[in-house]
C-alpha cells in the first residue's frame, strides 16, 4: 500500500514538473519574441564631431539601433532625410541629428545656415581695444556704444545703440575657442534685426564703435542715458566733490574766438559756449 503511494506521489510530481518548465520555457521565448521590436528601428546620429555650419551627408553621419517605444522628438531614421542639411548647432560623436539642429534644406552650408529667418549677418571692423582685448568670439553678447558729434552742438556724445547683441564669427571662425583663449581679428561678424543693422552702419560711419562684452546668461536691458562731453567733463563749471571729500576748482566752460577784420584792423572776439 505504501508503494503504491510514493509511485503515485512521483507520477504527480513528475507531471507538476513538466507543467512548470512548459511554462517558463513559453514565458521566456514570449519575452524573446518582444525583445527584438523592441530595437527594430533605428535613428541618425553624427559618425564624427561637427561643427556649425557643416553639410550633412552619408561620410559624416550614421545608423544605430533604438529602442522603438522610445521616440525622440524630432528624430530621423533615415539618412536621406538628413543629407545636404547644415548643422545651425555643434555636435558630438553619435549625438541624434535632430530638427531642431537643422537649418531648412534651401538654406545651404556656412554661415549664412545659420542666420534665422528675418535677421541679418553684419560685419564691423575691430581691433584688440574694441574687440575686448580678443575676447569677444563666436557666441559672445555684447552692447554696441557708439562715441560721435552730438547733433546741433560741438561736443561729443556716448550713447548704448544696441545691448544683448550676438556675436555670429570672429573673423572667419565661427565656433568659439574650447578655452576661452582670446583671438586676435580684424572683423567679427554680428546677428542684427534689418532695423539694428541700418543703426550700426550708421554710426560706424558717424562715429566709432566701442563693444562692451557681457555674461551670456545677463540679458537684461539696462538702457543707459547718453553721456555728453560737456557733463563729462564739467563743462558748465559747477564745482565738483573730490574723492577726498574736498573741491575742486571749477572747470571754465570752452569759448568760440572769431577773428574780426574791419578793413586793416583785426580784432579777436570770444563767445561763450552755451
Amino acid at each position: 500500500m505504501n508503494r503504491n503511494r510514493l509511485i503515485v506521489g512521483l507520477a504527480i510530481a513528475v507531471v507538476v514538473a513538466l507543467l512548470l518548465s512548459t511554462f517558463v520555457y513559453r514565458v521566456f521565448k514570449q519575452a524573446g519574441a518582444v525583445r527584438p521590436a523592441a530595437v527594430a528601428q533605428h535613428i541618425v546620429v553624427a559618425a564624427v564631431p561637427m561643427g556649425l555650419g557643416t553639410r550633412l551627408d552619408a561620410k559624416n553621419v550614421q545608423l544605430i539601433p533604438w529602442p522603438g517605444g522610445e521616440p525622440v522628438a524630432g528624430m530621423f531614421t533615415r539618412i536621406e532625410d538628413v543629407t545636404n542639411r547644415a548643422l545651425i548647432t555643434p555636435v558630438v560623436q553619435n549625438e541624434p541629428i535632430l530638427e531642431g539642429k537643422l537649418a531648412s534644406l534651401q538654406s545651404g552650408a556656412g554661415l549664412s545656415a545659420t542666420i534665422p529667418e528675418g535677421m541679418r549677418a553684419l560685419s564691423v571692423p575691430v581691433n584688440d581695444v574694441v574687440a575686448v582685448a580678443g575676447f569677444v568670439g563666436p557666441g559672445t553678447m555684447v552692447d554696441l556704444l557708439v562715441t560721435a558729434p552730438a547733433p546741433g552742438t560741438v561736443q561729443n556724445v556716448t550713447l548704448t545703440i544696441l545691448e544683448n547683441v550676438r556675436v555670429l564669427a570672429a573673423g572667419q571662425k565661427v565656433e568659439q575657442d574650447r578655452d576661452g583663449k582670446p583671438q586676435t581679428v580684424p572683423i567679427i561678424t554680428l546677428l542684427l534685426t534689418p532695423q539694428d543693422a541700418e543703426k550700426v552702419t550708421m554710426a560706424s560711419s558717424q562715429g566709432r564703435i566701442q563693444l562692451a562684452l557681457r555674461n551670456t546668461i545677463d540679458s537684461k536691458a539696462v538702457a543707459p542715458p547718453p553721456v555728453f562731453q560737456a557733463v563729462l567733463f564739467n563743462a558748465g563749471g559747477v564745482p565738483v566733490k573730490h574723492s577726498s571729500g574736498g573741491k575742486v576748482a571749477p572747470v571754465a566752460p570752452p569759448t568760440y574766438v572769431i577773428e574780426i577784420i574791419s578793413g586793416n584792423k583785426r580784432e579777436n572776439k570770444s563767445f561763450p559756449n552755451e
